[in-house]
C-alpha cells in the first residue's frame, strides 16, 4: 500500500508536468518526441514503433504482468480467497463498472463517441489509495483493504473489456500462435518449472503474436502473470518474489513514464468542445456513476443479505470510498487511447478524465473529512466507555 500511495504522488507530479509541457512553447517538441520512431532488434528480427506506442504497448505490458500477479495473489492468498470475502469487492466493482458505462452510453448513444463507454469503468488504484492515505488517515483499515480489492477486480474487468470489445480485426493464425505460447507457460507451471527466463521467452512470443493478431498485446502480460507458479507458502513463492521485484519499478518508473507520455492535454477553447456528449459521459460516469454503483451495490447487500460494511464503516465513509473509485486516471486514459484514433477526440477524452478524476478526489476528500468530524463529535457527546467503542 505504501508503494501504491507514494507512487500515486509521483504519478500526479508527472501528469502535471505532461500537461505543462503540452501547453508550453515546447509542446511541438513534446509531441515530436512521443512520435519518434524507435527500432528494437536487428535486420528481419526488428520492430519499429513510435515512442508512445512502445510505452503503451510494450512498457505497459510489464505493468499488466504485475496486475496479473496481483490478481492471482489476491484470489489465492488475499482478500478474494473465500467466497464471502470476495462478495463485497466483486459486487462493488461490478456496480462501479456497469453504472458508469450505462451513464456514458445514455449520454453518447447513437453518436460517433459511443465506443468510449469503457473509459469511465476504471479505477486507478495508485491515485485512489494515495488520496485515501492522505485524506482519510482515520478510515477503518477494512475500508482500505476493500478499496484495494475492489480496484484489483476493477482492473480484471477492464482487461476483459479491452480483450473483448477493443480489439481490431483478428488475424487468427497469429492469435492461436500467441495462445499456444501462453499455453506453454501454463504447462511449465504444471511441470513445476521455476526458471523465469523460460516464462519470459514465452511471454515475449505471446506479446508479439497478440500485437500481430489485433489483440492488445498487454493482455499477454496479464495472462502470463496468471501462469507464474504460486504453490506453497505465499511469502517464498515465485509469484511473490516477482511481484515484490516489479512493484517498485511499476510505481516509480513505468506509471510515471506512462503519465508523462499520455497525460499531455492541450487546454484551449478550440481543443475542448463541451458541446460534444463525450466529456459529459466521462464526467457523469466517473463522478456520479462510480460512487452510485459502488455504494449502491454494497449498501444493497448490507440491507438484503446483512453483510457488514467493510471495516464497519459509516455510510458516509463508504460513499467517500465510492467517490475515490471515480479516480480513473491510468486505465481510463489507456482505454481512451484504444477507443479513439482521432487526436481531437482523444485530447478531449483525456482532459475529461483528468477533470473527473480531480473532482472525484476532491469530493471524496471532503466527504471523508465530514465523516471524520461527525465521528469526533459523536465521541465527545458520549460517555468515555461508549466513545472508546466507537
Amino acid at each position: 500500500m505504501r508503494s501504491e500511495a507514494s507512487g500515486g504522488v509521483i504519478l500526479l507530479i508527472c501528469a502535471i508536468l505532461a500537461v505543462i509541457m503540452a501547453n508550453s512553447p515546447w509542446g511541438e517538441a513534446y509531441e515530436h518526441i512521443l512520435h519518434t520512431p524507435i527500432t528494437i532488434g536487428f535486420g528481419s528480427f526488428s520492430m519499429e514503433m513510435g515512442l508512445l506506442h512502445w510505452v503503451n504497448d510494450g512498457l505497459m505490458a510489464v505493468f499488466f504482468f504485475l496486475v496479473g500477479l496481483e490478481i492471482k495473489r489476491e484470489f489465492l492468498y488475499g482478500e478474494l480467497k473465500t467466497r464471502s470475502a470476495m462478495l463485497l469487492p466483486v459486487c462493488g466493482a461490478l456496480g462501479g463498472m456497469l453504472v458508469p458505462a450505462l451513464f456514458y452510453s445514455l449520454l453518447n448513444f447513437g453518436t460517433s463517441t459511443a465506443g468510449g463507454w469503457g473509459i469511465p469503468m476504471a479505477t486507478d488504484i495508485a491515485f485512489a489509495l494515495g488520496i485515501m492515505t492522505i485524506a482519510a488517515r482515520s478510515a477503518p483499515p477494512g475500508l482500505v483493504v476493500f478499496l484495494t480489492a475492489l480496484a484489483i477486480v476493477d482492473d480484471l474487468g477492464a482487461i476483459v473489456v479491452i480483450a473483448l470489445f477493443y480489439s481490431t480485426e483478428l488475424a487468427w493464425l497469429a492469435l492461436f500462435s500467441g495462445l499456444a505460447a501462453l499455453a506453454g507457460a501454463f504447462l511449465l507451471n504444471r511441470l513445476k518449472v521455476h526458471f523465469f527466463p523460460a516464462y519470459l521467452a514465452l511471454g515475449l512470443a505471446a506479446w508479439y503474436f497478440f500485437l500481430q493478431a489485433g489483440i492488445h498485446p498487454t493482455i499477454a502480460g496479464v495472462i502470463l502473470g496468471f501462469s507464474i507458479p504460486a504453490e506453497g507458502n505465499c511469502k517464498i513463492s515465485m509469484l511473490h518474489r516477482w511481484e515484490k521485484r516489479l512493484s517498485p519499478w511499476s510505481a516509480y518508473l513505468i506509471m510515471p513514464v506512462f503519465a508523462l507520455s499520455n497525460a499531455g492535454v492541450e487546454i484551449s477553447l478550440s481543443a475542448l468542445d463541451f458541446s460534444s456528449p463525450l466529456p459529459w459521459g466521462i464526467l457523469a460516469g466517473l463522478i456520479l456513476g462510480k460512487p452510485i454503483g459502488i455504494f449502491g451495490s454494497v449498501f444493497l447487500l448490507h440491507k438484503l443479505v446483512h453483510i457488514d460494511i467493510p471495516g464497519r464503516a459509516s455510510p458516509r465513509e463508504l460513499a467517500a470510498t465510492g467517490m475515490l473509485g471515480g479516480i480513473g486516471f491510468t486505465m481510463s486514459i489507456f482505454i481512451a487511447s484504444i477507443a479513439f484514433t482521432d487526436a481531437s477526440l482523444l485530447n478531449l477524452a483525456k482532459f475529461s478524465i483528468l477533470l473527473a478524476s480531480t473532482l472525484s478526489a476532491v469530493l471524496g476528500t471532503l466527504v471523508f473529512s465530514l465523516a471524520g468530524s461527525s465521528s469526533c463529535a459523536a465521541k465527545e457527546t458520549l460517555p468515555l466507555a461508549d466513545a472508546d467503542k466507537i
